[in-house]
């Protein structure tokens, strides 16, 4: 019974996504045009100061954006060399059924985006490549979903922005909050870890009841395989014996690993969007065989990245927007009025959960939310870190029906977002009572 309507709701969701998502890009367009009416009816900004706030933020994520080309760029190169590249092929060969193919690929995402966001959609969207040839009955749109549904998991794991930054000395908030909230009283708190742990193990099984009485299977015509010149008899010239050199991948790699080592050793190491970026990319260069895979594989990253260099100055756009008309403390604020301290993290989350759709990036709607979270949180004697942690849960919540961060994954895919947005939707109604009760309960 139960697996009858989990799989008639999916597919309902599945046609209906099918037929009415658009482009990604069409979707950072109408919520621009969404933001910009709004931030003229509902304050008392001007059409010129919205559009003159909208260019004005427009370029304002480029640092930020080139953190998240990096993340995916090194997550694609790490995840691609003959390490991990021998681990993808271990387990498809143990991956023998449809159903099978899609618990590994959600548990495989839940975990690796738990332990960095960019690494967990990278190995995963590797992943259903290689389970998508070795099991070509099986669901492959509901594969890339089911990678897609572990980044529910991300902000409640070890790449997590807001519980970071609250860790963080000199960070934004620390002034507010009257000082640093330690990850213990959020990454590693009960709450967190009861919210983790439950969506990873409910959401490999409704993805699993969601494919499992398929009535037919939608299989991707998988990217053909670069093809490989045979060069037995070519004689390397001085300048491709570099290239080829496997000591200069391990000089320059373990130069960079060395560089995290000392850091470490003198307690000066902290995760952030930086050093994950430079430890992926060093690690990945350590690992491949010599410098000329190590570009091959850049090459083959950095051609997938451009919705992502398109989009952001979009969102950075709806960003100023909500910023410069003052439409963001409104929205953020609403809530604080009818909220009790028995309420207020729900319905933080709830909020967090919806301006995700208009920003995002957890950095971003921190600093959105922050000050107002903090200041009606102490007032109403709520569990700060807790309300901290609401805010990133909303924002991991609604990524679900938000675009923005299943591009790097589509691109690895070959997929349209309409092919995964129906299953992505289950996820989210699921996720979304978890996580409602978790700040209810506790």
């Amino acid at each position: 019974m139960i697996k009858g309507f989990v799989n008639t709701s999916a597919n309902f969701f599945d046609r209906l996504m099918r037929q009415y998502t658009p482009d990604p890009f069409i979707l950072a367009l109408i919520l621009s045009a969404i933001v910009l009416v709004a931030s003229v009816v509902c304050t008392d900004a001007t059409p010129q100061q919205v559009i003159l706030s909208w260019g004005d933020g427009f370029w304002k994520l480029m640092p930020f954006t080139m953190q998240m080309v990096m993340v995916f760029v090194g997550g694609y190169v790490l995840a691609s060399t003959p390490l991990v590249k021998s681990f993808l092929d271990k387990v498809s060969k143990h991956v023998k059924t449809p159903g099978q193919a899609i618990l590994v690929i959600s548990v495989v995402s839940c975990v690796g985006c738990w332990m960095n966001w960019g690494f967990g959609l990278v190995i995963s969207g590797l992943l259903c490549r290689e389970l998508g040839q070795s099991v070509p009955k099986g669901n492959f749109r509901l594969m890339v979903a089911s990678a897609y549904s572990g980044f529910l998991v991300w902000h409640g794991g070890l790449s997590g922005s807001i519980p970071l930054t609250i860790a963080t000395p000199g960070n934004f908030t620390e002034a507010a909050i009257g000082g640093l909230i330690p990850v213990s009283e959020t990454l590693f708190a009960p709450f967190n870890i009861v919210a983790v742990i439950s969506l990873t193990v409910l959401i490999p099984l409704v993805n699993w009841l969601m494919g499992v009485n398929a009535a037919k299977s939608y299989v991707t015509v998988i990217a053909e395989q670069e093809k490989k010149v045979s060069e037995k008899n070519h004689v390397p010239v001085p300048a491709e014996w570099l290239e080829r050199s496997k000591w200069i991948s391990r000089i320059f790699g373990g130069l960079g690993l060395g560089y995290v080592l000392i850091r470490i050793l003198n307690n000066k190491f902290a995760l952030s969007l930086d050093m994950v970026n430079f430890l992926f990319l060093f690690l990945a260069l350590f690992l491949h065989k010599n410098p000329r895979e190590f570009i091959k594989v850049i090459e083959g990253g950095a051609s997938r990245v451009g919705p992502i260099l398109l989009q952001f100055p979009f969102y950075a756009g709806i960003m100023g927007m909500l910023q410069g008309s003052g439409l963001d403390t409104i929205i953020a604020g609403a809530y604080v009025k009818v909220a009790t301290p028995e309420t207020f993290n729900l319905l933080t989350f709830y909020t967090a959960g919806f301006l995700n759709l208009f920003i995002p990036s957890g950095g971003g709607q921190w600093a959105v939310q922050a000050p107002i979270v903090i200041q009606a949180a102490k007032e109403l004697g709520a569990n700060l870190p807790m309300a901290a942690m609401a805010v990133a849960w909303g924002d991991a919540w609604t990524n679900m029906i938000q675009p923005f961060w299943a591009l790097p994954l589509l691109a690895i895919a070959g997929l349209k977002l309409r092919d995964i947005m129906g299953y992505c939707v289950m996820a989210l109604f699921v996720s979304g009572i978890v996580l409602s009760v978790v700040f209810l309960v506790f």
